[in-house]
């Protein structure tokens, strides 16, 4: 961001102000200040207690500091004040706020990072990413992917800077955190990428945030688009993926939105209609009549494509045992497991009650 502009937000206030204001950046180096003889002058010692008040006011060496808005753990810019008084403490608040709306309007023009998080987020019309995009020289037209990295509470705020390392290139690929636990990543890939290299990229993302990280953290993947407008889909897709995830796929840690089936349907599903199908699928006896040993039968027949000598040997029992599980199983339900109509509509059934159960509902 110019210096430019936070020197002329400090000339404006320059008049009403009894004390000397200006800015310093991430590395404590002066960029703007009233007083232009400490421009360019660095002061290191405030760098590491801005970034441990994170986003407090910090007195040293008789001047305030407070950080302005970043996205990172640490600090972008901050505000200085000369002096160790009350003054000194509101003047820094209140240049603080000042100097947040004035990077905040820059950004919004002049910084890709805003406009990508702002395509993502539905907060620019149809019509001026095109427009923004023509001023900003982005590329509009290129393969992009989107992932979601989620992580678990507590969160842990270093997970930006973690990952926009893996991701040095800011001009073309972006790391975004959008709430207090998830961070989006804008990866632009070659031409004729698909879903496969994006997972590829998710476990590298896993691999090195699994010794960093002291939490667990999922990751969603959205499917590969080729125009901007189309981030913003990925990026509810990559959404979608952790949701339904977390009720179908509960073990998996990367989640994949084009390989979510069936799921995918069932997630979007008004309830009502789900208990609707159970009570149709299921007239002689509820699904909750079938105990624990029965389901983990039923999930191992499935898992073993609906081969009985398979599922058998993986059960360690005699054949005519599970095929005398599954009549009782038949006898039950009234569905076949033997049969693949009957199968598919029982395995439906249960992702349906998963599903109903992530809700709340037992019944």
């Amino acid at each position: 961001m110019p210096n430019r502009i936070f020197q002329n937000v400090v000339l404006q206030m320059q008049e009403g102000a009894e004390r000397t204001i200006g800015v310093i950046d991430g590395e404590g180096t002066v960029v703007a200040c009233d007083d232009f003889s400490l421009i360019g002058e660095r002061w290191n010692d405030a760098v590491g207690p801005i970034n441990a008040a994170e986003g407090g006011i910090v007195c040293l060496d008789g001047r305030m500091f407070k950080a302005l808005n970043s996205w990172g753990v640490q600090f972008d810019y901050a505000t200085f004040v000369i002096g160790e008084d009350d003054l000194a403490r509101t003047l820094c608040s209140m240049a603080t706020v000042a100097f947040n709306g004035a990077k905040q309007s820059y950004e919004e023009k002049h910084d890709k990072g805003t406009f990508v998080k702002n395509i993502i987020s539905d907060n620019i019309m149809l019509g001026d990413i095109y427009v923004q995009a023509k001023e900003l020289h982005f590329e509009g037209e290129v393969s992009r992917g989107v992932l979601l990295v989620r992580q678990d509470e507590p969160t842990d705020p270093t997970l930006v800077d973690l990952l926009g390392a893996m991701f040095p290139d800011k001009q073309n690929d972006f790391v975004l955190s959008v709430n207090d636990s998830d961070v989006a990543v804008i990866k632009q890939l070659p031409e004729g990428s698909d879903g496969k290299r994006l997972e590829k990229l998710a476990h590298q993302i896993e691999d090195n945030l699994s010794g960093e990280l002291g939490n667990k953290i999922v990751i969603g993947i959205g499917t590969v688009v080729t125009n901007i407008r189309d981030l913003a889909r990925a990026y509810k897709e990559a959404q979608l993926a952790i949701e339904v995830g977390k009720v179908f796929e509960t073990e998996q840690t990367i989640v994949n939105y084009d390989s979510l089936g069936i799921g995918r349907l069932i997630y979007q599903l008004p309830t009502t209609l789900c208990e609707m199908f159970l009570r149709e699928v299921f007239k002689k006896n509820p699904i909750d009549a079938l105990d624990s040993e029965t389901l983990f039968t039923i999930n191992k027949f499935f898992e073993n494509n609906l081969n009985v000598s398979e599922t058998a040997r993986k059960l360690f029992v005699h054949r005519n045992t599970l095929v005398y599980r599954l009549d009782k199983i038949k006898k039950l339900t009234g569905l076949d497991l033997r049969e693949f109509d009957d199968a598919i509509t029982f395995k439906v059934a249960l992702m349906v009650k998963k599903y109903l159960v992530s809700r709340g509902i037992e019944g």
